[in-house]
This record gives structure tokens, sequence and C-alpha cells, in this order.
């Protein structure tokens, strides 16, 4: 299993038990690796874990726009803390690191392969996918508008 996967359960462990115990994040991080973190890890891995785990708490009400604007009928607070923690890993990856999109998503399902269920899978990918979709669209209209602004300026030199 390659460290970047390994990073993104650590980090999915992490936000399991922030959702569950509602600690903050440097409590969080360091309970983590004092009692259930990994000793073999690298630092780099380490620090990539943190980093997810971190800023997906600190931009929660961001990533779980999202998910939401893709989960109909279900809200959030009702999903299994795994699957919706699995997505805003995923989310908040999508949103604010540079890993390609498909990248994300094929990660996302192969820790949801280990740590849920296989119907939880194909919820995930569902909405991780659709929201792929939305962001995809949205960069093109931002490259669409930058090209007009671009041709306007341009134009009025």
């Amino acid at each position: 299993m390659g460290t970047r996967r390994k990073a993104r359960e650590c980090a999915l462990q992490m936000l399991f038990a922030a959702d569950v115990a509602k600690m903050s994040s440097d409590v969080l991080t360091r309970d983590y690796w004092n009692e259930l973190g990994e000793p073999e890890l690298d630092e780099g891995t380490r620090e990539f874990a943190n980093r997810l785990a971190v800023n997906t708490l600190h931009e929660l009400e961001k990533v779980d726009e999202r998910v939401r604007s893709r989960a109909e009928h279900w809200r959030i607070e009702r999903m299994a803390i795994v699957d919706r923690n699995v997505l805003r890993l995923a989310v908040y990856e999508f949103l604010y690191e540079p890993t390609p999109h498909t990248v994300v998503i094929n990660e996302a399902l192969e820790i949801a392969r280990r740590f849920s269920t296989f119907e939880a899978t194909q919820f995930i990918n569902g909405i991780l996918d659709a929201i792929k979709h939305d962001l995809e669209k949205e960069a093109a209209k931002r490259d669409k508008a930058e090209k007009k602004n671009e041709k306007t300026n341009s134009s009025s030199l």
C-alpha cells in the first residue's frame, strides 16, 4: 500500500475520532499518533495525514455543503460515520489539494472498500463523481470568463 493511501487512512481515522469525540484538531492529532498511529510511518506521511485531517475539519462547512449538494435525500448526520468522513476527506482533497480528481476518487473507493460496505462504496462513488463533474463545470466557466475578460482588456488597449 502506498504511503499517501496510508496517510489518507490515518486521516480518516482522525476524522472518525473527531466526529465521535468532538475534540480539537491539535488534541486529535497528538492523541492519534500517541495512541493509535503507526510508528513506522515516516514524517512526510504523518504530515500529509495531519494536513488532510486538520484542514478537512477547518473547511468542514464548505466540504459538507458540497456533499449536501449531491447527496439527494441523505442528511449528512444520518450517513454512516465512516462514509461521511470518506466523502469529507475526498471533497476536501478535491477543493484544496493538487491531487487529480480521478486519483482522489480511486483512493476514496479503495479506503471505503476496506472500512465500509459494498453498497457504501457505490454511494460514495456516485456522490464523488457528481461533485467532480460540478467542479469541472465550474472550472470551465471560470476559464471562459477569464478569456472573455482578457479579450475585453486587450481590445480596450
